[in-house]
């Protein structure tokens, strides 16, 4: 068997440079980090809002892959979705659920904190929210789980209020 510094010394990668490299993986901001996560999205194939959502997110930098379906319900049953939180998709990132149109800046804070929740939702949608026009309305992003629901973020439009 080879061992790393045989290696290293092989490819002329010294020790150093490895574990240099392995503390800047290590010590990249947890928001960077974040960012390069990948969303899957599961919305119906006929929904227009969803794309720019998508857009939305990737334009945050994050990875995203669309998967269209005709049986969101299910996808929500399955995820654990409270029927009240529901909105026009639902995405899923880093362990967690994603419903509807909410903004990529609480994503990232979610995956940063790593809150005690199943996910987070913006029910409804509301204008204004990241692939809703019209004049913004001011909105919750709310965790919801096994432990209950709270209101995470506060929104007017994309801009953060609370």
């Amino acid at each position: 068997m080879i061992s790393i510094s045989e290696t290293c010394s092989r490819k002329r990668f010294s020790r150093r440079a490895v574990c240099g490299a392995i503390a800047g993986i290590a010590l990249t901001p947890l928001s960077l980090r974040a960012a390069t996560a990948e969303v899957r999205i599961h919305k119906d194939p006929n929904c227009g809002c969803c794309g720019v959502w998508a857009k939305h997110l990737e334009a945050a930098g994050f990875a995203v892959r669309v998967e269209e379906t005709s049986d969101l319900d299910a996808v929500r049953h399955r995820l654990g979705v409270p029927a009240e939180l529901t909105a026009c998709h639902t995405a899923e990132v880093g362990g967690y659920v994603v419903e509807g149109h909410v903004p990529a800046i609480a994503i990232k804070r979610m995956l940063e904190q790593r809150p005690d929740a199943a996910g987070i939702a913006v029910p409804g949608m509301p204008l204004g929210s990241p692939g809703m026009g019209g004049k913004p309305q001011q909105y919750s992003a709310v965790l919801f789980g096994p432990t209950g629901r709270r209101s995470f973020m506060q929104f007017l439009g994309t801009e953060v209020i609370g």
